[in-house]
């Protein structure tokens, strides 16, 4: 039994569309949308086959109309996308993000997993990237009667052991930040997890970009970001 585990897509259609959707189901684990070009598309996408799925900050921001408490070098980004995405998407959708619930615990081919879009202790806002320490990640994971954690959030991906608990962030599909543009996701598979990149069409995503109304900095980081799949 396989499970696509997806995250961060920030309406970039071109790199969900990527990764296919060859698995017996499909977790996802937040933000759907800002930053990218299109974010009525990717909730389409999440609609039809997200069998598990969580809120992120951004889907909250979007759904809520409220701060998501980005970085200051991402907040002029995040504002100016926000603003649009709420021109773009329509109120069913925008409920749609609304009623994600901001946890998900399922069963899968026997194991036990549990769902967040950043962290168990605050699951829209705290970053655990990968360097977190163990002590850190004990404090999440030793509340959590489950196998695998699943969390998001960092645009990095990982996977380790925290106690009993296996830990996988599958990185973003959509703007990964790990030097490298490919979409990052992750596979559950019987037991086993891998983490993957797959390659997609950078130049047509960043095409889409410019036909939105964006000031041109923000457009010019957005690009900069998708090109070199960095921070």
């Amino acid at each position: 039994m396989r499970l696509l585990i997806v995250s961060d897509i920030h309406a970039n259609i071109d790199a969900l569309d990527s990764i296919g959707s060859r698995a017996d189901a499909v977790a996802f684990l937040g933000d759907a949308v800002a930053y990218g070009p299109c974010p009525a598309e990717c909730i389409d996408w999440l609609r039809a086959r997200a069998d598990y799925a969580v809120r992120g900050n951004h889907d909250n921001a979007v759904g809520f109309d409220e701060d998501p408490r980005c970085a200051p070098m991402f907040r002029e980004m995040a504002e100016a996308t926000r603003q649009l995405h709420m021109a773009m998407v329509e109120e069913d959708d925008r409920q749609y993000l609304r009623q994600l619930p901001l946890s998900a615990a399922f069963t899968f081919a026997g194991a036990r997993f549990y769902a967040v879009h950043a962290a168990p202790t605050d699951p829209l806002f705290r970053y655990m990237p990968p360097d977190s320490t163990d002590a850190d990640w004990l404090v999440e994971t030793s509340g959590v009667a489950a196998d695998v954690l699943l969390v998001g959030h960092t645009h990095h991906a990982f996977v380790r052991v925290s106690g009993r608990t296996l830990v996988v962030n599958p990185g973003s599909v959509g703007q990964p930040k790990h030097g490298d543009p490919h979409a990052s996701f992750a596979v559950w598979e019987d037991g086993r997890v891998t983490l993957h990149r797959a390659a997609y069409r950078v130049e047509r995503a960043i095409s889409r970009l410019r036909s939105r109304s964006l000031p041109e900095d923000v457009l010019q980081q957005l690009i900069a970001a998708l090109r070199t799949g960095g921070a």
